[in-house]
This record gives C-alpha cells, sequence and structure tokens, in this order.
C-alpha cells in the first residue's frame, strides 16, 4: 500500500499542475490543514532536480502567506472562536501564563516552529492572539520556513537519485519516522499551554 501511494505521489510531482498544489498546501498548512508540504517538495525535487530552488522559494513564500491568514484567524476570531476552544480543553487559564511567555519569547518560539515538526498553524494563530508583532512575526516565519524548506530542497537537489533510493528502500521506517515526528509536535503541544 505504501509503494503504491509513494508512486502514485512521484507521478503526481511530475504534473503540470504540481506547482499550483504545492503552492495551497503550503499555504493552508501554515494555518488549518495538519499534513506538512514536504510530502509534495521531496517527490517533487526528486521528479525535477532543476526545479529545486524554485519549489522551495513558492513553498517559503505560501507557506509565510498562510501564516499570515493563521495570525488573522487568532487576531481577530479569538474571541469568538479561540477562547472557547481553550476552555472546552480547559487550557483557558494556562494560556494566559504562554501569552506572557509568548510576548517575551515570540520571535524564537515562531523560528523554532518553523523549523521543526511542530504544527506551525498553532503558532500562527497563537502569534495572532498574543498580538506579536506582525513584522517580528512575518520575518521569523520567512526565516525559518525558508531555512526549512531549502535546507529539504538543497539536500534532495544534492544528493538526488542517492536520496531516492534510500527513500524507495527505507519507505515503511520513514512513513513511520514522520507520523511520529508529526505525533510528537501534537503531543508538544500539551508542555506549551
Amino acid at each position: 500500500m505504501l509503494r503504491g501511494l509513494y508512486d502514485w505521489t512521484m507521478s503526481l510531482a511530475g504534473h503540470r499542475r504540481a506547482m499550483l498544489a504545492l503552492a495551497i498546501v503550503s499555504f493552508v498548512e501554515s494555518s488549518v490543514f495538519p499534513i506538512p508540504p514536504d510530502i509534495l517538495i521531496i517527490p517533487m525535487v526528486l521528479a525535477s532536480r532543476e526545479k529545486a530552488w524554485r519549489i522551495a522559494l513558492l513553498c517559503t513564500v505560501a507557506s509565510v502567506l498562510g501564516g499570515l491568514v493563521g495570525y488573522g484567524i487568532g487576531y481577530f476570531f479569538y474571541e469568538s472562536l479561540g477562547k472557547s476552544v481553550l476552555e472546552f480543553y480547559g487550557y483557558a487559564e494556562k494560556f494566559s501564563q504562554f501569552q506572557g511567555f509568548y510576548h517575551q519569547w515570540g520571535a524564537w518560539i515562531v523560528g523554532g516552529a518553523g523549523l521543526t515538526p511542530f504544527p506551525y498553524k498553532l503558532i500562527t494563530i497563537a502569534s495572532g492572539v498574543t498580538n506579536l508583532d506582525i513584522i517580528i512575526f512575518t520575518v521569523a516565519s520567512a526565516i525559518s520556513r525558508g531555512l526549512r524548506f531549502f535546507i529539504v530542497a538543497g539536500l534532495l537537489w544534492y544528493f538526488g537519485d542517492h536520496i531516492r533510493i534510500f527513500i524507495e528502500k527505507n519507505l515503511g521506517i520513514l512513513v513511520t519516522l514522520f507520523f511520529i515526528l508529526l505525533f510528537g509536535g501534537f503531543v508538544s503541544i500539551k508542555f506549551l499551554l
């Protein structure tokens, strides 16, 4: 099953609308979608290594723009939506403490989340809720997301077929590791809030 999904993703990566799909996934991942754009970056660069830098740039720009939408969700809809969600899960009191911490370390939090498997959409929304300076948010997002996507694209561009063979040989382990990291990002939220 994994092999079929992998082959399908690789064929999709070479499709003429793959860049549009990547832009959409990168955009919505930064505000609401749970799956990171790496699932498209990897096969797209492997399918067309000469486009690696364009793929990373598109992903970065779309991700930062989507992050600004997430910021807007936190900024404009916290009272009507976000607050009740926090109260439902019993995080309202802890969130007040988190806000003070966020004001002090916001740029570093945004930067760290942009580089790691931590669910970035939560940071974009939290940045709006805490009214983190939008310029700081945007710069930290651009730097961290850009680093992440350009490092991934650069490694794939450099190693090319060697990394493709490695992925194909170890697909089950890599998919398991991916979901462990993704799940770990969501679990780490419990410790922040």
